[in-house]
Formats: structure tokens, sequence, C-alpha cells
């Protein structure tokens, strides 16, 4: 589904969780522009870090997500569980946003104030 050239694992530090293993990156405008929506849904593990962004929308997806907010010092700021069809989420202080399948945040327990790692 995703290049394995750009993938990343995002583990919760915090928590010792991992929130996923093939996550991909959104970093160009057009790849932002397009996120999730070409897809019929994510796979345990899978996800999309889309960096800069401090909002995030639902408008044409085909199944809900979890969302997590991340500041620039990969903190958690704030989390959107379950988030359906037609939804918009935003938090002015984020610097970007991970998308995830719909379970990944309670699955990990991931909160506000949780320090994530990115690794290639």
């Amino acid at each position: 589904m995703f290049s394995e050239e750009t993938e990343l694992t995002i583990r919760n530090a915090t928590r010792n969780s991992v929130l996923g293993d093939k996550i991909d990156v959104a970093d160009t405008s057009s790849k932002r522009r397009t996120g999730l929506l070409r897809h019929t849904g994510l796979a345990p593990g899978e996800g999309l870090w889309i960096v800069p962004s401090e909002s995030v929308h639902t408008f044409g997806m085909k199944f809900p997500i979890d969302v997590v907010f991340v500041n620039k010092k990969k903190r958690v700021v704030k989390v959107r569980p379950n988030m359906v069809k037609r939804r918009i989420a935003l938090a002015l202080t984020a610097h970007s946003v991970v998308e995830l399948p719909v379970g990944a945040i309670e699955a990990t327990g991931t909160a506000p104030g949780d320090e994530l790692v990115f690794e290639r």
C-alpha cells in the first residue's frame, strides 16, 4: 500500500507501545492534499504522518480513522479517536498529524503529553 522506502515506525516512548510500523509520510503539498482519500482502509500498523499540518478532514473518506496531533517536539497535543467521515479536527499548537486505524489510540493508551519517537 505504501512505499517501503519512506515508511516509518512511530513509537509512544511514554507508554512503551508502537502506534504503527508502516507509517507513510505526506511531506509534499500533493501528498498532503491526497492523504488517505484514495485508500479503502488501513491495516493494523499502517498510517500516515502529515507534516506540516495542524488540521485534517474526513470529507470523501471511505473509513473512520484515529488522529493524533503532534507538536514540533514530537509530543502529543490532542487525540481524536474514531473520526468518522465528514468531520474536521484541528489543534492550533500542532505541527503535524498522524492518521491511524481506528483503535490504535485506545490500544496504545496514547494521550496528550506523551512523547513519540519517529524511526526509519
